[in-house]
């Protein structure tokens, strides 16, 4: 009896063993990489590493190669994120607490089993160039592989440990320093250039995604000589450096930020700073990094880096959602209210602005205004410098879509009551992750709205990743940006092309961007 129940068992076995897929196996440059068979018929390559651990002398330098491994490396769970403040369970986007590293350069491949030649997809995280993660549940890669392409998720430095600039660093690294996060990005896309023919992705057809600080970083690198030959599409979803409110600053400007930092941390030389703990960097930074014209990653401001036609003239796809903004004003009620806190404001220009957004609904109007003063500007003057300096079209979207929310559900950061079309809120439609926001507890009930707009929107995306043109079941292929009418896709459970909200009114704003059509322009189509 014994013998039978022992035979039964190690059939069972090799029976399992017969209909599982062995664990797939990568050569890299630097070694062989063991994965994971996910049962979805994609290969998934956790936590491989692309630069040498970025730690003790090499704190603030530029990424270095990785030394090759012998054997094979075990690339079957996800790296720590790069040192970071970490998130309250409370939270809208909480995806479970990560263990965090200064050793963080790592990406995530996920690769159709059978894949040759695919597109490639390269997802940038957001989070202000502070916070974020290659490895939340929302940014997973596994939906979009499952459709076609091979999706890649880069990690990079954040915070005071991925951007410090400094006077001790320029001298030590030819009379610059800084924006060290953002090579960790080129340096991730060369990474991707040389390898991930091996995993059945095509290294001419790369296109790079972003939202937020991704969606900036995204524009920095379609401006940045170093990233040249890297990709050959990108998309901004929510932020560029253009206008001003989050463009370059100076590099005397950061590295005056860093000797503050060194100050506040007590460390007087280079040596003491690379000495200092990385909780204790992390925990003094407050808002003393920037992103910096370094000369080397990056040139100078967006605007003149296009008027030179010195950026990456690849196809761009941009947009943002309705009812986000950097400078969002206090609750407005009515229009009272809202005529008193434009012209404290904007000053001269309030009584243009507010005869511009008078839609009768001051809450609205509050909204659109603080959007279209910040976020606004810098997508609409990206579509319009591309579209006026580059020979690649430019697409672009309003995301519109209020979640549909649980009844009772409370977040520490975040009211449903409130929020609308918040910023962030479109990713999960991008990339086919909206379960995610279920994971811990049930956040959202999904209606079929939801789920006729999470197709329109990755389709289109998948489509710009496929043959640099969207395409999307409801809009069919999506109109070119044109400065002489500018229109876009206004992204909702019934998709239409609309024209550019206020697209003209956004010059009204500081910082506004939008240059006029050049004369003698003809229409893309």
């Amino acid at each position: 009896m014994m013998a039978r129940a022992l035979f039964a068992a190690v059939a069972l076995a090799a029976l399992t063993a017969q209909s599982q897929p062995a664990a797939p196996v990568r050569t890299t440059d630097a070694g062989r990489v063991e994965g994971i068979a996910l049962s979805s018929g994609v290969d998934a390559f956790l936590g491989v590493p692309f630069a040498a651990p970025p730690v003790r002398d090499l704190r603030w330098k530029p990424p270095q190669p990785r030394a090759p491994w012998a054997g094979v490396y075990r690339a079957d769970r996800f790296a720590p994120e790069c040192l970071q403040p970490l998130r309250s369970s409370r939270q809208n986007h909480y995806f479970g607490e990560e263990a965090t590293s200064e050793d963080c350069l790592y990406l995530n491949v996920w690769a159709p089993r059978a894949a040759k030649k695919a597109p490639v997809v390269v997802w940038i995280f957001g989070g202000g160039f502070t916070i974020g993660s290659a490895s939340m549940a929302n940014y997973s890669g596994e939906p979009l592989a499952r459709a076609g392409v091979v999706r890649v998720n880069l990690a990079y430095r954040v915070g005071a440990l991925g951007f410090l600039s400094h006077p001790a660093l320029s001298r030590e690294q030819q009379g610059r320093s800084g924006n060290y996060g953002l090579m960790d990005q080129i340096v991730g896309l060369q990474w991707v250039r040389r390898n991930i023919a091996r995993f059945g992705g095509d290294p001419d057809n790369v296109t790079i995604v972003g939202q937020s600080a991704g969606s900036m970083s995204v524009a920095l690198l379609q401006m940045s000589p170093a990233a040249r030959g890297l990709f050959a599409r990108a998309v901004g979803m929510s932020g560029s450096p253009f206008g001003g409110m989050l463009g370059p600053a100076t590099l005397a400007t950061g590295e005056k930020q860093g000797v503050e930092l060194a100050t506040a941390l007590g460390a007087t030389t280079l040596d003491a700073l690379r000495a200092v703990p990385g909780d204790r960097i992390v925990a003094a930074q407050g808002a003393r990094v920037s992103i910096v014209q370094d000369g080397r990653v990056v040139t100078g401001p967006a605007e003149a880096v296009f008027a030179g036609r010195r950026q990456n003239d690849v196809p761009v796809l941009i947009g943002y959602t309705r009812d986000e903004s950097f400078r969002p004003f206090d609750r407005i009620t009515d229009r009272t209210g809202l005529t008193a806190a434009v012209r404290e404001r904007y000053g001269a220009r309030a009584d243009a602005i507010l005869k511009a957004y008078d839609s009768g609904d001051a809450t609205r109007d509050a909204s659109d205004i603080a959007r279209d003063a910040s976020v606004g500007v810098q997508m609409a003057a990206w579509a319009s410098h591309q579209a006026r300096y580059g020979t690649a079209p430019a697409y672009a979207y309003l995301f519109i879509r209020r979640q549909p929310y649980a009844p009772g559900i409370t977040f520490s950061d975040h009211d449903p009551a409130t929020v609308g079309a918040y910023h962030t809120g479109d990713v999960p439609y991008w990339l086919r992750t909206r379960d995610s926001l279920n994971l811990f507890r049930r956040t959202r009930i999904w209606e079929p709205g939801d789920v006729t707009l999470e197709r329109e929107m990755s389709d289109a995306l998948l489509s710009f990743a496929r043959t640099g043109v969207p395409r999307s079941p409801t809009v069919g292929p999506w109109p070119a940006f044109d400065a002489s009418g500018p229109r876009l896709v206004r992204l909702a459970p019934h998709s239409e092309v609309v024209d550019w909200p206020h697209y003209r009114d956004i010059a009204l704003f500081d910082g506004a961007a939008v240059p006029p059509r050049p004369t003698g322009a003809r229409p893309r189509d």
